[in-house]
C-alpha cells in the first residue's frame, strides 16, 4: 500500500533482535531467580565485577546476592511485579529498563502489612566471551504505600514515624530496619 513502509529483516537487525532477546531473558531470569530463591542462577546471571545500587546493598552483585539469600532467611519475602523490558543495544553494551513493583509482606506492631515499592530498574549489560551478563544493577524509587493485608486493619504507622526518611521511598525506609536492613538516605 502507498504511504506503508515495509520492514525488511537484514543480517545486522536479526543480529540486534537475537540481543535485545537475549538480554530481556536475562533480566528476567535474574528478577525470576531472586524471588524463586534459585541463588546460584542468580549469581551466574552478573558479571564477577558486577555492581549492584538498591535500597540495602551497594557492592559487588555477587555479595547482594548472599545479601539477598539472608534477607529472604530472615522473612524478608519480596517478589517484583515487572513490567517490559526496554533495550538498548551498542555493540558488545547494552542498557536494559523496566518499571518494577516490589511487595513486600511485613509486620508493624503485630499488623500483617504490604509494602509496595513502586521503582524503575536500569541494567547494564556486557558480552564477554561471547555471552551477555549483567555489569549493574540499579533501582530509582518513586514511590512506596503501607496497606494492610486485612481488610479494615488500621495501618500502625504515623506521620512521625516516617518524618525525614525521603517520601519516594519513606516506608521502606521504616520497615526494612526493622530486620536489620537500614536504608541509605541517598538514593
Amino acid at each position: 500500500m502507498p504511504g506503508h513502509d515495509i520492514a525488511i529483516a537484514t543480517p545486522e537487525s536479526i543480529a540486534i533482535e537475537t540481543h535485545v532477546s537475549a538480554i530481556t531473558q536475562l533480566v528476567l531470569a535474574e528478577r525470576e531467580c531472586r524471588d524463586m530463591g534459585r541463588w546460584d542462577r542468580m549469581k551466574s546471571c552478573f558479571h564477577p565485577d558486577a555492581v549492584v545500587r538498591i535500597s540495602w546493598f551497594h557492592g559487588n552483585a555477587h555479595a547482594f546476592v548472599d545479601g539477598s539469600r539472608d534477607i529472604a532467611r530472615r522473612g524478608v519475602l519480596a517478589k517484583h511485579r515487572l513490567g517490559p523490558v526496554a533495550v538498548r543495544v551498542n555493540g558488545r553494551r547494552a542498557v536494559a529498563t523496566l518499571a518494577v513493583i516490589i511487595d513486600i509482606p511485613a509486620e508493624v506492631r503485630g499488623v500483617a502489612l504490604m509494602l509496595s515499592s513502586h521503582a524503575r530498574v536500569f541494567y547494564r549489560a556486557e558480552m564477554r566471551g561471547g555471552e551477555w551478563r549483567l555489569a549493574s544493577f540499579e533501582v530509582f524509587y518513586m514511590r512506596d504505600e503501607l496497606t494492610a493485608q486485612i481488610p479494615g486493619e488500621a495501618v500502625p504507622v504515623k506521620a512521625a514515624d516516617v518524618a525525614g526518611y525521603r517520601k519516594a521511598y519513606r516506608f521502606l525506609s521504616f520497615v526494612l530496619p526493622q530486620v536489620g536492613f537500614p536504608v541509605r538516605d541517598e538514593l
